[in-house]
């Protein structure tokens, strides 16, 4: 398992895995499902407030997963949200947890944050599960969030601070 930046090269197997993964993204999550949108994702990650991260299952070069870290706020607040999607054809095979396990690696150590929030759906019991598995601390429910799929939905909101995550040992992002 390996991660890096996503990148313009990766268009093609983003749209796959994207166009594969309908069912298991809807209604939790709509990543972009063009070429047009992926060119957007790659731009939004020129700057200076947004990472998007690959997963890559190193025995064929499989993307995996994808973390997005966003609205990274620097300063004091050393912060960001973290938003997550996997592939359905390697899903439940603990790639896509590898996967964050690198993206909060990368997270702390790389880019320097101190707290990473993840706001997920309550009816999204594979992410909450997930979230959970990983460390991150319940903090409430934010009602009518974030709007996706054409509603406003509610969010569980969980984070993980530089302090509590787990410090394991693995190869380096």
């Amino acid at each position: 398992m390996w991660l890096r930046k996503l990148r313009a090269q990766d268009c093609d197997a983003f749209l796959v895995m994207v166009a594969a993964s309908r069912s298991l993204h809807h209604p939790w999550t709509s990543p972009p499902s063009d070429a047009a949108g992926f060119s957007a994702l790659i731009a939004r990650g020129m700057g200076d407030d947004f990472v998007s991260l690959a997963g890559w299952r190193a025995i064929d070069n499989a993307l995996v997963a994808v973390v997005n870290l966003s609205q990274i706020v620097r300063g004091f607040l050393q912060s960001c949200y973290c938003g997550f999607y996997a592939n359905a054809a390697t899903a439940s095979q603990g790639l896509t947890r590898e996967t964050l396990e690198l993206a909060l690696r990368y997270a702390f150590t790389v880019e320097g944050l101190h707290r990473v929030e993840a706001n997920v759906q309550p009816g999204n019991t594979r992410s909450l599960a997930l979230v959970r598995g990983l460390g991150f601390r319940h903090e409430g429910f934010s009602p009518r969030y974030l709007y996706i799929d054409g509603a406003w939905r509610d969010h569980e909101r969980f984070a993980m601070t530089a302090e509590e995550r787990p410090q394991s040992p693995g190869p380096r992002p």
